[in-house]
C-alpha cells in the first residue's frame, strides 16, 4: 500500500487551534479521572511529552515516539479513508490521523472525526501492547475477508462497540475505554451517569448484528467485564467470518 503522503503544517495552527486544544485536552483529562479504564492513564503518561494539555501534538515527535515503544506508527490522513485502505494501515501497525481541529464553536459536534479524536481518543492506547497488537490482527483480518461485504459490516460494528464506543462494567459502574466516548465530554458523562442510554452484557453475536448510528450518541453499549477481555475476541470473530466465505 502506498502512504498516504500527508504532511502536518504545524506552522499553519492558529492561536485559537491551540487553545481549542488545551481547552479539550483540559476538560477531558479532569473529567475521565473517575470514568475511563485504568489502563487510559500509563498510556497517557507514555505518551508525554508528545501528547500533552499544553499544545497540539506534533506528529513528527509523536509517531517516533509510539514507533519505539510498541512498533506502531501514526499514518496522517486527510479525513475518513476507505475501509480496506483502513485494514491494511493496522495490519502494518500504522494507525491513521487526521491534522486538522475542529473550531471553538464545534467543540461538542463534529460530522467526522478530527485530530482530538484521533490522538487524545485513540492513541494512547496504542502505547498498550496488547491493544496495540489487537489493533494489528484486526487489520489483518480485515484484509482476510475485505472481499465479503457482509463480514466487512460485522468488523465494523465489532469495532463501533469496542475500540469507538467500548465499556467495561463491573460492580464499580462503567468504565470507558473507546475513543469516541473518551474524546467526547457529554457522551463520557452519560456513560457515566447511566442516562438516556442501555448497557447490555457483551455477546458477540449480537455485537456484529447490530446497527449503529454514527450521527448522535449511543443508546446501546455492550459492556465487558475489564479490559482485558477486549483481547480474546479476534479468534471467535476469524472463525465466525471465515464461515461466510
Amino acid at each position: 500500500m502506498q502512504k498516504t503522503m500527508i504532511q502536518q503544517n504545524y506552522e499553519a495552527y492558529q492561536a485559537e487551534d491551540q487553545a481549542v486544544w488545551q481547552l479539550l485536552f483540559k476538560r477531558q483529562w479532569e473529567n475521565l479521572q473517575d470514568k475511563a479504564v485504568a489502563e487510559l492513564w500509563p498510556s497517557l503518561k507514555a505518551a508525554q511529552p508528545s501528547l500533552n494539555g499544553q499544545e497540539i501534538p506534533n506528529f513528527k515527535q509523536l509517531s517516533p515516539l509510539l514507533q519505539k515503544e510498541q512498533n506502531f506508527s501514526i499514518e496522517l490522513v486527510p479525513g475518513l479513508i476507505p475501509v480496506e485502505a483502513f485494514f491494511a494501515l493496522l495490519a502494518q501497525r500504522r494507525f491513521p490521523s487526521s491534522t486538522w481541529l475542529r473550531k471553538m464553536e464545534e467543540l461538542d459536534y463534529l460530522e467526522e472525526p478530527d485530530m482530538f479524536h484521533d490522538t487524545f481518543g485513540h492513541i494512547p492506547l496504542l502505547f498498550n501492547a496488547q491493544y496495540a497488537n489487537f489493533m494489528q490482527e484486526f487489520g489483518r483480518i480485515g484484509l482476510q475477508v475485505a472481499h465479503l461485504p457482509q463480514a466487512v459490516a460485522a468488523l465494523e460494528r465489532l469495532y463501533w462497540f469496542t475500540i469507538e464506543f467500548g465499556v467495561c462494567q463491573n460492580a464499580q459502574g462503567q468504565k470507558i475505554y473507546g475513543a469516541g466516548i473518551l474524546s467526547s465530554f457529554g457522551e463520557s458523562i452519560q456513560v457515566h451517569k447511566g442516562q438516556n442510554c442501555e448497557f447490555r452484557p457483551f455477546v458477540l453475536e449480537s455485537v456484529l448484528k447490530h446497527h449503529f448510528n454514527k450521527h448522535e450518541m449511543q443508546s446501546v453499549y455492550y459492556c465487558l467485564d475489564d479490559f482485558q477481555s477486549l483481547f480474546g475476541l479476534l479468534k471467535e470473530v476469524e472463525q465466525r467470518l471465515l464461515t461466510l466465505a
